[in-house]
């Protein structure tokens, strides 16, 4: 489980960077959450919400997330978190399915 604090918030962030995803805060009146443009993934988080809102959001994007041909290099941290986030969001390696 990832605490609601601006540390991990920012271990999120960087781990969806490294995912593909490009992580944009913007303020309006709308749904926060992951659209292509252009082929590329973005992830808009709306600028109002509070920490625990914004890591909520990236966790709910990241649930989704599956990787493709080939794996994306990540850094040593991102590369622990993310073993840990896998089974909190309900994702398996492609070998155990």
């Amino acid at each position: 489980m990832v605490s609601m604090t601006k540390h991990s918030l920012k271990k999120l962030e960087t781990l969806s960077k490294e995912l593909g995803y490009t992580v944009r805060y913007e303020k309006g009146n709308f749904q926060s959450g992951y659209c292509l443009v252009e082929s590329r993934r973005v992830a808009i988080v709306n600028k109002f919400f509070d920490t625990e809102g914004r890591i909520n959001v990236l966790l709910d994007i990241l649930s989704n997330y599956r990787a493709g041909k080939e794996s994306p290099q990540l850094s040593e941290p991102s590369e622990k978190l993310w073993k840990e986030l896998k089974p909190f969001l309900g994702i398996k390696d492609p070998e155990e399915e």
